[in-house]
């Protein structure tokens, strides 16, 4: 992400190990962007594999839990510069009068039906392991991260002047297990944009309905799935396999934000599609 000035990766990792080459870059060409930060939302291999390689490189500061930072630094082949947050709410800032709030919150799991939205089970899709087989390198790199730890798991909220962008990679169940955070969430500045996890292990008794309580308590103008693309199978699926059901679900909301679908592979590397001008005062 580029703001006002800033380079910084929300979480890092290249997607491979089930397969090679689906995703059109390398942790060379991200360090090469010369990002000041990498934000973890959790430490997880899908979002964190690749953080202390391309801190190594270009030197970024790893932003997150004080796991997080452990985690990463033992990874790493150089000394890395870490900012280990709090619980709860921690807010500090990037350049150019961006402020960050970072709030702690759940990972998804599994819940028993609350009766709100039915369940989502999607097929799973193999095909680009099949079409881009996976190179042994990739395969050994997956193979060491498998097992990384969860390490808390961090929304968070970047604001400048009015404009708010709010980024979580997983969605947890807040309603049944802390609802305590959705009133932090709720206390926030409404977002502009959110880019937000709804691929979670809830969905398979409580189809989207976390994802529709952090976007109620985020009060977004502009909502942007995240986390639903075909990561790895049988876990995941395309993400247009989510649209229909995603749709039907904003709908139902007393207030629903404009939906913007990312689809996979197309929008990878497709800035034009998440740039948006900011006012100036």
């Amino acid at each position: 992400m580029a703001i006002a000035g800033n380079v910084v990766l929300l979480d890092a990792w290249v997607p491979r190990g089930e397969f090679s080459n689906y995703v059109p870059t390398s942790p060379e060409e991200l360090a090469a962007l010369a990002p000041s930060h990498i934000l973890i939302g959790h430490g997880h291999f899908d979002h964190a594999a690749d953080a202390a390689e391309i801190a190594s490189i270009c030197g970024a500061t790893i932003v997150g839990t004080d796991e997080h930072c452990t985690q990463i630094a033992e990874q790493a082949t150089t000394e890395l510069r870490t900012l280990p947050l709090d619980s709860g709410r921690t807010d500090f800032s990037l350049s150019n009068g961006v402020a960050v709030h970072s709030v702690r919150h759940l990972h998804s799991a599994l819940r028993a039906p609350r009766g709100e939205q039915p369940p989502l089970v999607l097929v799973p899709d193999f095909r680009p392991a099949i079409e881009h087989p996976p190179t042994s390198h990739d395969t050994a790199h997956l193979a060491s991260h498998f097992n990384d730890a969860e390490g808390g798991s961090l929304l968070y909220q970047f604001v400048v002047g009015d404009f708010v962008l709010t980024w979580h990679d997983s969605t947890g169940p807040l309603f049944t297990d802390a609802p305590e955070i959705l009133d932090a969430l709720r206390a926030l500045p409404a977002s502009t944009v959110q880019i937000g996890s709804i691929q979670g292990y809830n969905q398979y008794t409580n189809g989207l309905s976390d994802p529709l309580d952090y976007i109620r308590a985020l009060r977004p103008s502009l909502f942007v799935p995240a986390h639903h693309d075909n990561w790895l199978a049988p876990l995941s699926a395309p993400a247009v396999a989510y649209e229909e059901r995603l749709c039907q679900a904003l709908a139902g909301l007393p207030t629903s934000p404009e939906l913007l679908l990312l689809t996979d592979p197309a929008d990878y590397v497709q800035p034009s599609r998440l740039t948006f001008d900011i006012p100036v005062k």
